[in-house]
């Protein structure tokens, strides 16, 4: 059986001075808290105002693609920042903005606020095509020190009822949700809402933020998608999921995303994005803020993410997201290029690869481990031995001893993938372990062994 895998994606140039003043080159370049939208146009990404090099232009950033894949610099939304904004909250950029289409109408919800500040807004702009122009619909939320909440990154996202909903909150007082009114775009009760998750927010280590929701019909489950840590050094994603878009939302584990008395925190969370880093190629840092597309079925992940060389420059990343049995989300190892599910053959899987273990306790760059798997069923993960078999066409069963001596077993789903680091086609896979961690595979040589 013949592997169907992407064809070669457009090659990367990080860290390239020479488009620090030309927007139409910058293409997944200065994306930072991405926001994703799929249109009868194309597929839109709209951005926090950021800038490597050169004088910042506030505005929010729009990005256009046909295939996810390649993207070209559409302009930004607005002429600056609005005035009802700028009075509130003394912004210079706005952050993390979030587009929704009602009706005939497409709606933009901007974050203007300054680091460290709760005195926040999100205000909401509304206009008749993706790329605008915009008009100005006033303040939806705002918060002051004091209030608890802060009023930044917002999502909006509709119940299985039709109802609309505003997730929203960074850091400081948790994550919230408001209910909306469809016709106004504005919220339908007084005061912040729901309460959906929080940290220990006395320092950077105990920040949450970015939260996103999405619901999968087949689990019949809603995902709330977070931020943990410092955006700088060591965010990561992690995801939790609850029966009602209001929640409780509650992790692999049981533990739900308010529980401030567990310990250690680290721990509550799916974490299924993180730093790392592949033995060849640019490793990445920070991961996180994201978006997510359901496109008819298809799940991505969208984030930004920084180099490893100069963390000043964040970069675009989608990502593929499968589905384990039992309904929970895991992100390939990989940025999309085309990808598509289809059915394997052991032969197609034995020779070396390589896994990295995305431990909820280590939140920088995790480097990747070696991993062979032998044609007769046997492997070795890093020095330790093991089993593997096809479970069915497009899941794998890995099962080795640590070096404490207890039994690790992971279930991971495949995916022929083109492999970044390395410039060529290869297999890929991403799955959970038996204590609930996310495991990234990638094939780097195959051969019977």
């Amino acid at each position: 059986m013949s592997i169907l895998f992407p064809a070669s994606p457009p090659v990367d140039k990080l860290y390239d001075t020479t488009i620090l003043d030309d927007e139409s080159k910058w293409t997944i370049n200065n994306a930072h808290d991405p926001g994703i939208l799929k249109t009868d146009h194309g597929y839109y990404i709209y951005s926090t105002d950021v800038r490597m090099g050169g004088e910042l232009t506030p505005g929010v950033m729009v990005r256009r693609s046909q295939d996810l894949i390649h993207w070209e610099w559409v302009g930004y939304a607005l002429p600056g920042i609005p005035e009802i904004a700028a009075e509130w909250s003394q912004a210079i950029n706005l952050w993390a903005p979030d587009v929704v289409k009602v009706g005939d109408k497409y709606r933009m919800y901007y974050s203007a606020s300054t680091f460290g500040s709760t005195r926040s807004m999100i205000g909401l702009m509304e206009s008749d095509s993706p790329e605008g122009p915009w008009t100005d619909c006033g303040c939806v939320v705002r918060t002051q020190e004091g209030d608890g909440p802060n009023a930044i990154d917002p999502h909006v996202v509709n119940d299985t009822e039709g109802q609309q909903w505003m997730v929203y909150g960074s850091f400081f007082g948790g994550i919230h949700i408001l209910p909306l009114d469809q016709e106004t775009g504005k919220p339908t009760i007084e005061g912040f809402g729901t309460l959906l998750a929080i940290r220990d927010k006395a320092t950077v280590d105990g920040a949450i933020e970015g939260p996103y929701i999405v619901y999968h019909p087949e689990f019949k489950k809603y995902y709330l998608f977070v931020s943990y840590d410092s955006l700088f050094s060591d965010y990561n994603v992690r995801v939790a999921r609850a029966d009602h878009i209001t929640g409780p939302y509650t992790d692999i584990h049981g533990h739900v995303l308010t529980d401030l008395d567990y310990r250690p925190q680290h721990e509550i969370g799916n974490k299924i994005v993180g730093g790392y880093r592949f033995e060849e190629g640019e490793g990445w840092i920070a991961p996180g803020h994201n978006s997510v597309l359901n496109d008819e079925g298809t799940f991505y992940i969208v984030h930004h993410a920084r180099g490893e060389q100069d963390k000043h420059w964040s970069y675009l990343h989608i990502r593929k997201i499968l589905w384990t049995a039992d309904g929970w989300p895991v992100v390939s190892p990989e940025r999309y290029a085309g990808e598509q599910e289809q059915d394997l053959e052991a032969d197609q899987l034995t020779g070396q690869w390589e896994t990295i273990l995305l431990n909820p306790g280590e939140n920088g760059q995790i480097s990747s481990e070696p991993l062979q798997l032998h044609t007769d069923g046997s492997l070795n993960h890093n020095g330790q031995t093991g089993h593997w078999k096809l479970q069915d066409a497009r899941t794998l069963m890995l099962e080795w001893t640590s070096t404490s001596g207890a039994i690790q077993h992971s279930e991971v789903k495949l995916l022929p993938s083109w492999d970044w680091e390395r410039h060529c086609s290869t297999i890929v896979f991403t799955g959970m372990t038996g204590q609930g961690w996310s495991i990234w595979g990638k094939q780097i040589a195959s051969k019977t062994i």
